[in-house]
């Protein structure tokens, strides 16, 4: 009876430490997710282009002054590093870990950001201190990057905590010069993809979904904030007419602790003319 109860014990046990492994493996071990966007609208001089998109870190660090996700980033090789919202997390507190995260960045890339949630109320000062850092920071506005004598739009919006979406759409349109060009939006949320799409944005990047935080064969997300029970954009790429929207699966956690089966995620974008 004793050795009976022994190994039951032992197997309890070695239940367990698996069961912790896997969930510090679910919210702490990064993997990368390879898509190719493909449009007769993509200039010669970008085909081939590659856009890293981290998003959601809710003031996470992934080793010490966020090495090991730099690192990361860094193999990738990316032409622009863009980041979608939400570096720190109001409830938790606590910036330094974002802004390691960007000065890590800015060293590897050009970065482009825009608001979350997380950075509603006065982002003045935050802005000032992502800027001194080498941070683009696109609040309803555009820029123009350029390659091999040719360009693209880079459209940033702030997330509607802020403003409503169709005014900041409205407010970065006027702020292109060649609306022919192909353009590329940053956005916090991605249930707002009818807007995007109506707006003509030709590729989105957003977050904010977390994934679905946990993520169940042939279901996709359980469960996304704006979006509700079994939400239709969670992660990976939607058409929706011309437009094709990115969905970052998310760094950090904000109110659920725990990530299942929906491991912290870079996305690495490459850009391709269609002929």
């Amino acid at each position: 009876m004793k050795r009976r109860n022994s190994k039951r014990l032992i197997l309890l046990f070695l239940f367990l430490v698996l069961l912790g492994l896997f969930f510090y493996i679910q919210n702490n071990v990064l993997t990368v997710t390879a898509l190719q966007v493909q449009s007769e609208k993509i200039p010669a001089a970008f085909s081939g282009y590659r856009i890293v998109q981290l998003s959601d870190l809710h003031s996470k660090s992934f080793g010490e002054h966020q090495q090991v996700l730099a690192e990361k980033v860094k193999r990738e090789k990316p032409d622009i590093i863009v980041y979608t919202g939400d570096l720190i997390d109001l409830r938790r507190g606590g910036e330094a870990a974002g802004y390691d995260l960007m000065k890590k960045m800015v060293n590897i890339a050009p970065v482009y950001f825009v608001t979350g949630n997380h950075e509603e109320g006065d982002f003045a000062a935050k802005k000032d201190r992502l800027q001194k850092m080498g941070v683009h920071v696109l609040q309803n506005e555009s820029m123009v990057i350029q390659r091999g004598g040719e360009a693209i739009n880079l459209v940033g919006i702030d997330d509607p905590t802020r403003i409503e979406t169709s005014e900041a759409i409205q407010q970065a349109k006027q702020s292109i010069k060649q609306r022919d060009q192909y353009t590329v939006l940053l956005s916090h949320r991605p249930e707002l993809f009818s807007f995007y799409a109506g707006a003509r944005m030709d590729l989105i990047f957003t977050g904010h979904a977390h994934g679905g935080q946990v993520r169940l064969p042939f279901v996709g997300g359980l469960f996304a904030p704006g979006q509700g029970f079994f939400p239709s954009y969670t992660a990976g790429a939607h058409m929706l007419g011309s437009s094709t929207m990115v969905v970052n699966r998310g760094l950090g956690n904000s109110l659920a602790p725990q990530r299942i089966f929906n491991r912290p995620e870079i996305v690495v974008v490459t850009l391709k003319q269609a002929k």
